[in-house]
């Protein structure tokens, strides 16, 4: 296919080697989109389209997207025999900023979306309390609420990237189990004070009212903390398939400890060691000993634009895209390589940066037509740097399958296609 001609392009300060450019180029403004201007011989001569000749569509009780926009949505999957288990994955490499819309949040489920009626369901705080508790939704929606922005990943969450052979698969495919949104609740404490917590609770057990009765043990720490009983996300009412109508929400911690439409919260002193923290949801390391209580998700990022599916189209200026995520704090840092890891450029984070949350990564980058390898790293404010896939394997061991966080790579081929590698 002959390629079209180059827009000429200012000489943009190159960072790194593979055509990475200074992340001054985003803070400065506009310097890469007047470089990528497209079309400007047509700016003089709009058409009149047809949907400007007639009225448009009446209003409708709760907005959808675009039908152009159709494509935009989750893939899932579920084992064979098994309805209502498995997972359905958020499509990063098509949405911009932090924030996931609602309906493209992942879902985790293990036995499919409970039918709960509101008005019926209730919230217990019981064991090693001065006062048991039972919330229903309304009294629940009487105490101060608060917001927090945070992502939830599933612990299962990149595992094929433990697998010898580099899958042929997309960003969605891939690490879609990971999104960000505002949850809006009661602080967990604000109810354990109310139920008054006895000296000798050092953990809660958390179960959901679903019929596989998901439940995992909190520290209480943890409970004290950041926690929140949340109602709502990104401003209305939770989604059924994330937990309608209350989940634990537990920043930074795994998914599954994040229990979904809560009903129990028991103040124990042991760990329950039920079913869901036992025989699954445990790191095996080298020798097949598993490690035991590892909650938080590790410092981690990908390269969501250009990815699988968005191959490129002809050399020139582009944008390096993407999220990082720490569940020990807020991101510092992502460094970005066109080269397979030999030079890196540090990218530039777009605010707000919060803890726990999804932080957007942007670098400029002018392919030259040549083969390239993409990869991205982070680090958090406690100093923890995301691993290489070889480093973190070692550590694991072969028959790892939950917390990968190593760095995944997008091989770019002389066509411009983008695909899966391991580099």
């Amino acid at each position: 296919m002959k390629r079209r001609r180059r827009t000429p392009t200012p000489d943009l300060e190159q960072a790194a080697g593979a055509g990475l450019m200074h992340r001054r180029a985003f803070i400065a403004g506009a310097a890469i989109a007047g470089a990528v201007a497209a079309e400007p011989a047509r700016a003089e001569g709009l058409a009149v389209e047809p949907w400007m000749t007639a009225p448009g569509s009446p209003f409708t009780g709760y907005g959808q997207p675009s039908r152009f926009e159709a494509g935009v949505a989750r893939v899932f999957a579920n084992p064979p025999n098994a309805p209502g288990s498995g997972a359905a994955r958020t499509p990063l490499h098509r949405l911009q900023g932090m924030v996931t819309p609602n309906g493209l949040h992942f879902e985790r489920s293990h036995s499919g979306v409970p039918d709960i009626d509101p008005d019926k369901h209730r919230l217990l705080i019981h064991g090693l309390v001065a006062r048991p508790l039972v919330f229903s939704l309304e009294t629940l929606s009487r105490y101060p609420m608060e917001s927090q922005i945070a992502f939830i990943e599933c612990g299962g969450n990149s595992a094929q990237l433990y697998q010898t052979e580099a899958l042929d698969a997309d960003a969605q495919r891939l690490h879609g189990l990971v999104s960000c949104a505002e949850w809006t609740g009661v602080r967990l404490s604000t109810l354990l004070d109310e139920a008054g917590v006895d000296p000798t609770a050092l953990w809660v057990l958390a179960e959901g009212g679903d019929a596989a009765g998901m439940s995992r043990s909190v520290p209480i720490a943890k409970a004290m903390g950041d926690a929140l009983v949340a109602l709502y996300q990104n401003g209305e009412r939770i989604r059924p398939s994330n937990g309608y109508p209350m989940r634990l929400l537990l920043p930074g911690y795994e998914g599954n400890m994040q229990v979904k439409w809560l009903r129990r919260l028991k103040l124990v002193e042991t760990p329950a060691m039920t079913r869901d923290e036992t025989a699954k949801y445990t790191l095996l390391r080298p020798d097949g000993s598993a490690l035991q209580f590892v909650f938080a998700m590790e410092v981690k990022s990908v390269i969501t634009q250009p990815s699988p599916e968005l191959s490129l189209k002809e050399p020139g200026l582009y944008e390096i895209s993407g999220l990082a995520w720490s569940g020990a704090g807020r991101i510092v840092k992502v460094e970005v390589s066109a080269d397979g890891g030999r030079s890196w450029a540090e990218a530039h984070l777009q605010q707000p940066i919060l803890s726990k949350a999804l932080t957007r990564f942007r670098l400029g980058w002018r392919w030259d037509g040549g083969p390239a390898v993409l990869q991205s790293r982070a680090t958090d404010e406690e100093g923890n740097v995301q691993p290489t896939r070889e480093a973190l394997l070692a550590r694991r061991g072969a028959r790892a399958l939950y917390h990968f966080n190593g760095i995944a790579s997008w091989g770019v081929a002389a066509s411009g296609r983008v695909t899966h590698v391991y580099a």
